[in-house]
């Protein structure tokens, strides 16, 4: 997460998790879209992942641990 703190990143929040995208570093590979089962995420129209229900995020990580591109962190 340390590397982010420099990042101009997105932010979206709840009282219970915390996702920041790295839009620069997204290349668009869509595998935290796939892992997603709760369907938080999708690809926005520049072909960058995108929020789309942060109420639903169950902080499973696996969208955090399986980007290749360390584009998406959860808190």
């Amino acid at each position: 997460m340390n590397s982010l703190v420099h990042q101009r990143c997105r932010v979206y929040t709840t009282e219970k998790v915390t996702i920041r995208i790295l839009e620069e570093w997204c290349k668009g590979c869509e595998i935290c879209v796939d892992v997603c089962k709760k369907h938080c995420l999708a690809m926005d129209i520049l072909g960058k992942v995108k929020v789309v229900n942060v109420e639903a995020c169950n902080k499973c990580l696996l969208c955090d641990v399986l980007c290749p591109d360390f584009a998406i962190a959860i808190e």
